[in-house]
């Protein structure tokens, strides 16, 4: 299965939520990842741009295209950005394709 980089933001009322009852999100979004034929690798909270950011396994991008919709479209998010990650030995391959692409850029 391949890996995902999934970085999310909460909104302002999300956190309000969040702060007012703690609760563990794992329990939470494991089950939709699992649901979708996937499993979820670890989680943790973040400072910065994103709030929380997760590794996740998925069959294929049209599953985790779909788990990055349903979160946004649930309303507690204002951002999700979700990074497919390739394994050393396939970036590697991508290398060795890109170069052999013919790929010339304008004006050259």
């Amino acid at each position: 299965m391949a890996h995902y980089l999934i970085e999310a933001a909460y909104t302002a009322e999300a956190w309000k939520s969040l702060l007012k009852k703690p609760v563990d999100r794992d329990k939470a979004v494991r089950p939709v990842i699992k649901k979708l034929g996937g499993s979820l690798v670890n989680s943790w909270f973040a400072f910065g741009d994103h709030d929380i950011v997760l590794l996740a396994e998925f069959p294929d991008n049209v599953s985790a295209a779909s788990f990055a919709l349903a979160a946004m479209a649930g309303g507690a998010l204002r951002s999700i950005k979700t990074t497919p990650l390739l394994e050393l030995p396939e970036g590697r391959e991508a290398m060795k394709r890109a170069a052999k692409s013919g790929y010339r850029p304008p004006g050259k």
